[in-house]
């Protein structure tokens, strides 16, 4: 690897860590790159200080479909993080294991790049405590990744999380990132619908209106606020903090199936949204999944994942 000449030390080589980072959700209904929830399925990337060059091993989901090269998006966010905190290493060996679905609405783009982050600020604290990245910064790193905050921040710090951004200006050039956790009530369950069908963000974030009416903006500003209540504190509010007017019916064209899920799960009275741009369809319950909604939903060749709320992305 080519070292750049803004760093200062390099890393020893035979140093190691692991990331174990979560999958997230985001918008959960009406917060639309805003609201996000840590889910507990979880990728972990390895790696390791070596005298020269860049491995790459990824095993597990996605393993065909990525460049197993310095393109690698786990490996541009390892660089990204080492350069952050002031360091570099000669080579790489990197592993990737991965479980979380890719291009399912389940955060995996932003997982992978909280993972390499996460994995070269370790390193870099292992050489020094004091170089090590504070949260609010590996939400900003991660979130430039992203273009938006809201599953990068949910895999960094867990919980539920509301993410916002401010815009460039004339004293900072790059739009700043951030966020807050919210501790998810304990009688919140957290149930996945994953079809097997992938979705690709770009064309069902194209699907959606660039300007929309004000009284659904406004509609979605209070089912926002009334989300981060019913998530913290009242989860019988939950069917109602769910409702969205500004992008679920604008991408129901691209993803019938989850929108005929939605649809049934909220008949039964289960505050059931569209993971992210989706396919996967995301529960928040308070009672136990119904077996003959699960059942039916296996049948119709759908994953059904009961997770709990995970905590940010740890270091092993």
């Amino acid at each position: 690897m080519t070292e750049s000449a803004t760093m200062t030390t390099t890393l020893p080589t035979g140093l190691t860590v692991t990331a174990r980072v979560p999958a997230s959700s985001a918008n959960l209904g009406p917060g639309f790159d805003t609201l996000g929830i840590a889910l507990g399925l979880y990728d972990e990337v390895t790696v390791t200080t070596t005298t020269s060059g860049l491995s790459i091993h990824v095993q597990g989901e996605g393993a065909d479909d990525v460049p197993w090269g310095p393109t690698h998006l786990v490996v541009r966010a390892i660089e990204r993080g080492l350069e952050a905190a002031g360091v570099w290493a000669d080579g790489l060996d990197v592993v990737c294991n991965n479980v979380i679905p890719h291009s399912r609405g389940l955060g995996s783009s932003a997982s992978a790049v909280v993972g390499g982050l996460a994995a070269a600020n370790a390193l870099a604290a292992k050489l020094d405590p004091s170089l090590a990245l504070s949260d609010a910064q590996l939400v900003q790193l991660s979130s430039e990744f992203e273009g938006h905050p809201d599953n990068a921040s949910a895999s960094v710090l867990g919980g539920a999380v509301v993410s916002w951004s401010e815009p460039a200006s004339a004293s900072i050039t790059q739009r700043t990132y951030s966020a807050v956790r919210l501790a998810v009530h304990p009688d919140i369950r957290v149930v996945v619908l994953v079809p097997s069908e992938r979705s690709s963000t770009s064309h069902t974030r194209g699907l959606l209106p660039e300007l929309v009416p004000h009284r659904d903006a406004a509609f979605n500003v209070s089912r926002g606020a009334l989300a981060v209540v019913a998530l913290t504190q009242r989860p019988d509010l939950l069917l109602a903090a769910t409702e969205d007017l500004l992008h679920q019916g604008q991408r129901s064209s691209a993803l019938p199936d989850a929108t005929k899920w939605i649809a049934s799960l909220r008949k039964r009275g289960i505050a059931a949204v569209l993971s992210g741009a989706g396919p996967t369809v995301l529960a928040l319950c308070t009672e136990p999944f119904p077996q003959d909604m699960k059942d039916e939903a296996e049948s119709d060749g759908l994953q059904v994942l009961e997770l709990e709320v995970a905590d940010g992305v740890r270091i092993g």
